[in-house]
């Protein structure tokens, strides 16, 4: 496997608005109903850069996008200034071999150079996904559970909380 992770750029955002269609389509992984358009992606992807937080995509060898991950502002008050949630999805068919694990890893380093403190995952509670081991072989530790949060295809979901501690400090922010 090659893979390489690099940063978004606008013409990507029409294979990041494809892969992530398959998930609000198919399943309860996100909790979207309908699912951004590219021009839309572009938007949220120009928003992101402007406040200097990565927003990475995954190619195998053939130079194909085959996943994306970015961090969000968790809470908009200003306390949680330095708390950032994150997102990882992977086109269905590159599952399981190793491009969410470079994926991660890739967006933990960008996150390095970010004002970010803390990362908070919020995961759908589904059998079978590979989100939560993921998250903890890449250092996530679980912090909590939602229980029924999320209504999504005629059934309940809840959300499993994970962190992950970007500076392992008390310190306070600069």
């Amino acid at each position: 496997m090659t893979v390489t992770i690099r940063p978004a750029t606008a013409p990507d955002c029409v294979d990041v608005a494809a892969i992530y269609k398959h998930y609000v389509d198919n399943t309860v992984i996100t909790f979207d109903y309908v699912s951004p358009t590219a021009a839309e992606w572009k938007i949220k992807r120009a928003n992101l850069i402007s406040q200097r937080l990565p927003f990475l995509v995954a190619e195998d060898e053939h130079r194909v996008v085959v996943g994306f991950a970015y961090v969000t502002h968790y809470r908009e008050k200003q306390a949680f200034a330095w708390t950032v949630e994150n997102t990882i999805y992977l086109d269905p068919a590159y599952t399981g071999r190793g491009y969410g694990r470079a994926l991660m890893t890739g967006l933990l380093e960008s996150v390095k150079e970010s004002p970010a403190h803390r990362i908070v995952s919020v995961i759908s509670d589904i059998p079978d996904s590979g989100s939560v081991p993921l998250h903890a072989k890449a250092g996530f530790y679980e912090v909590g559970r939602l229980r029924r949060v999320g209504f999504k295809h005629d059934s309940w979901v809840d959300c499993i909380i994970m962190q992950y501690d970007v500076v392992d400090s008390d310190r306070p922010p600069v």
